[in-house]
């Protein structure tokens, strides 16, 4: 399955924050990084009085469930750090699933396409460089449809 991640940063050295979870996120077994955007700096998106974001999303394939892929992600956060104090509040490193396919998938722990996507123009922005057709499985529109309807104030 291609799944698509989105990796986020704004404290310690950014840069290295992701490419170091790049790193990580490499050595899971059965995992293929395919394609990778830009990185890009964004604003803080929810609670905005923080430092600026790196972001970039990674293409990756495997055969892993949604529910395991998360785990793993899980894992490497923890491992570079990461501590979940205040919600939408500023951290070393995000790994979010965005896309799995076009699965659709609502657990307690995981809701696939990411719950907020269609609301977030950054993610969609970096998407679009890798999969401006892929379908948003629920709000049946491409992602640069979705992108286009935030830009222009819908």
């Amino acid at each position: 399955m291609i799944y698509h991640l989105l990796l986020g940063s704004n404290l310690s050295d950014r840069a290295k924050m992701i490419e170091l979870a790049r790193e990580h996120i490499a050595q899971i077994e059965g995992l293929e990084i395919l394609r990778s955007s830009s990185v890009s700096e964004t604003k803080a998106y929810g609670l905005e009085d923080q430092p600026d974001f790196l972001n970039c999303v990674l293409e990756v394939e495997t055969e892993l469930e949604p529910e395991v892929l998360l785990c793993k992600l899980l894992g490497i956060e923890h491992i570079m750090g990461r501590e979940r104090t205040i919600k939408w509040g500023p951290r070393n490193i995000d790994i979010d699933i965005l896309l799995a396919g076009d699965s659709v998938v609502q657990s307690p722990s995981l809701t696939l396409p990411h719950i907020d996507l269609h609301n977030r123009a950054f993610a969609l922005k970096l998407l679009c460089e890798l999969v401006p057709e892929a379908l948003h499985p629920i709000e049946n529109k491409t992602m640069a449809e979705l992108l286009n309807r935030l830009d222009i104030g819908e």
